[in-house]
């Protein structure tokens, strides 16, 4: 943890990066209570500010995620367009509700209010890639092409 802190100055105005950095190195792509602590005191900023940062910004979760983090848009193009339907079928296809992780720890479905894709829309973003104009098909196409590639690691 040390060594990844290092890498930004100590300014609050580097929390965000900080807190980007961390959640991008755990496995679980979560912020623990044990990372905050670290960014606070390398910040030498109070946990609760640190903390609250964390909280506020949708961006950030607290909780452990899967290996692969699936965001659909709700915006309201998005959900014009079908997003509220795509929604329901990456629900079914994962075997979860938004905000939980598959039991194999491969996915964790959460929604977003925009991804900036509005003229593709309806568009999801998986890890850091964004697939726009979807489908029922292109949806559970885009997730048997990360399982496909899961299975190869």
């Amino acid at each position: 943890m040390n060594e990844l802190l290092r890498k930004f100055p100590r300014s609050m105005e580097s929390l965000l990066d900080i807190l980007h950095a961390i959640q991008d190195a755990d496995p679980q792509h979560h912020l623990s209570d044990e990372a905050l602590q670290a960014a606070a005191e390398y910040l030498g900023a109070p946990l609760s500010e640190v903390v609250s940062t964390a909280t506020f910004y949708t961006m950030y979760s607290r909780m452990p995620r899967g290996r692969h983090i699936i965001r659909l848009c709700e915006s309201p193009p998005c959900q014009l367009l079908g997003g509220e339907t795509l929604l329901d079928i990456l629900a079914e296809d994962l075997g979860v509700a938004v905000g939980e992780t598959a039991p194999d720890g491969a996915f964790t479905l959460e929604t977003t209010s925009c991804l900036g894709a509005c003229a593709e829309g309806p568009a999801m973003m998986v890890d850091d890639r964004i697939y726009g104009a979807l489908t029922k098909e292109k949806v559970l196409s885009v997730i048997a092409e990360v399982r496909r590639s899961d299975a190869t690691r």
